[in-house]
């Protein structure tokens, strides 16, 4: 089997799915690599390094189209690329189906085996091919790494000739993989911080790294599944903002991370608690690229609010492309590993793993999620 590592097509996209290490491994395998020529180039990988370790590079991604048996890459096809895959091969990428299954209904067309790299399950089996929780991982240390780059305040306390000078205050909202790297970070920066997150399992892990739980109680709390946060009751979103507010005024800095799959991401913080905080404190809304945290932000953009620095990101992790790749590419090598056997596909329904991630093959689509949202 040969697999396809095409150039990322979207602005600013840095990273790249499959690195050399991961081209070794996967020879060893019976599973041959063909990358297209400058794949590697945003996060410093020369076609060089491909080639020595076993790769071919081709010249054009038509190339790579017209000889993989299964084509990866981090996001979807553009418009009207599917139709270069060959048909009955494979894509393997971020999908994001339930809310954009355009690329699937192309993909399907051809026939293809689609596999959303986003729907793989959040277990313990599944752990070392989870791309997400990767590369949420390096969003939460990027965060408060571009948080302590803006405030204009020393992270940690320091005992000075001059005096002592108090730590910054982080509140992170979201106690996943992202924030809970976050919380670590800011922990090892020197700041003082507080956290809070709608499932009170996460309270212990908040607390293990030497941060405040922020809690809510008296009102009950809707269990999620998947590893994510359910959604909660008004009530219960009432009386966070009402804990949260005075956690947010005293805050230098807020990062938030809350996610719902699928969905708008919720607001947690309201344009009045924005105001509230300090002229020169900095907010990071993690969940930009999908409606935002923050009321106000700009996807893409940092904005000044009130005096209020929001820094709204839609792709933290391209800022480190470097690791960023070199973990997904790790998940990748781990699911490919995972799924096929002797160079050839090992689809087997009765696994939890190929059942959550596999959407489509031979011109069916075969996730139920899936085939419900497209009707």
């Amino acid at each position: 089997m040969k697999i396809g590592v095409l150039r990322e097509p979207a602005a600013g996209e840095r990273r790249v799915a499959i690195v050399p290490e991961t081209v070794k491994k996967l020879a060893a395998k019976k599973l041959e690599v063909v990358v297209e020529a400058g794949a590697g180039k945003g996060a410093f990988v020369a076609d060089r390094e491909y080639e020595v370790a076993g790769a071919r590079v081709l010249g054009s991604a038509a190339g790579v189209f017209s000889e993989a048996d299964a084509v990866v890459r981090i996001h979807g096809p553009a418009p009207g690329e599917a139709a270069a895959l060959r048909e009955g091969a494979a894509w393997l990428s971020l999908l994001y189906p339930l809310s954009s299954p355009g690329p699937v209904r192309e993909l399907n067309a051809r026939k293809a085996t689609v596999i959303a790299l986003d729907m793989i399950p959040r277990t313990t089996l599944a752990q070392s091919m989870d791309v997400l929780s990767s590369q949420a991982n390096i969003a939460g240390y990027w965060a408060v790494v571009a948080a302590a780059t803006r405030l204009p305040k020393y992270f940690p306390m320091l005992m000075t000739a001059a005096g002592t000078i108090v730590p910054a205050r982080v509140l992170v909202m979201g106690a996943g993989v992202a924030g809970l790297q976050a919380i670590a970070t800011a922990r090892r920066l020197g700041a003082v911080v507080e956290a809070t997150d709608v499932r009170p399992e996460t309270k212990e892990q908040v607390e293990s790294l030497g941060a405040k739980f922020l809690e809510v109680t008296g009102v009950e709390v809707r269990a999620g599944q998947g590893g994510y946060a359910g959604e909660q009751s008004g009530e219960y979103q009432r009386r966070q903002a009402e804990i949260v507010a005075a956690a947010i005024q005293r805050a230098d800095v807020v990062i938030t991370t809350a996610l719902v799959p699928g969905r708008k991401a919720p607001t947690l913080v309201a344009r009045a608690q924005v105001a509230s905080m300090r002229p020169g404190s900095v907010i990071v809304d993690l969940a930009a690229a999908q409606g935002g945290n923050v009321e106000g932000c700009v996807p893409g953009e940092d904005v000044s609010l009130d005096g209020v620095l929001v820094l709204a990101p839609t792709n933290a992790p391209s800022a480190l492309a470097v690791h960023a790749s070199l973990s997904f590419s790790r998940n990748l090598e781990k699911l490919l590993l995972h799924i096929t056997k002797d160079g050839a596909w090992r689809l087997d329904a009765s696994d939890e793993i190929v059942r959550g991630c596999l959407v489509a093959r031979d011109g069916a689509v075969v996730h139920p999620g899936v085939k419900e949202s497209l009707g």
